[in-house]
């Protein structure tokens, strides 16, 4: 378990160390993650113990959302003033996001020729 803790924060350093030295506009994180991602690929594996690592993280994911439920509430009035961009930044967001998502999905079918076995069973 240590060991695959070790590898999420060497990644998530990289990813800072990169970004800084490099002044490249991402987060380190995402940076990170992408570092994480192809090291995976190119195991084509994921490890068990990073695999459960993993699955304790994403079972407390809810509590990352507690610092941005306080930056809302720091910040209430600037929201309630600038409240129609926002919103329209949210909406055609997830509408982009949808799409986009749908367009991966067909594609990866594609790809895989599953789209040309459900149409001919």
């Amino acid at each position: 378990m240590v060991h695959a803790i070790l590898a999420l924060l060497v990644c998530q350093l990289l990813g800072e160390v990169i970004v800084r030295a490099a002044g490249i506009p991402i987060p380190g994180p995402v940076l990170g993650t992408l570092l994480m991602l192809a090291a995976l690929a190119a195991l084509r594996e994921v490890p068990e113990e990073l695999n459960g690592v993993a699955g304790v993280l994403l079972s407390h994911l809810s509590l990352l959302f507690v610092p941005a439920g306080v930056g809302v509430m720091l910040h209430v009035a600037r929201i309630k003033a600038e409240w129609l961009p926002l919103l329209v930044g949210l909406l055609v967001s997830t509408a982009l996001t949808i799409a986009v998502t749908a367009l991966v999905f067909f594609w990866v079918l594609r790809k895989m020729g599953l789209q040309e076995a459900e149409q001919n069973p």
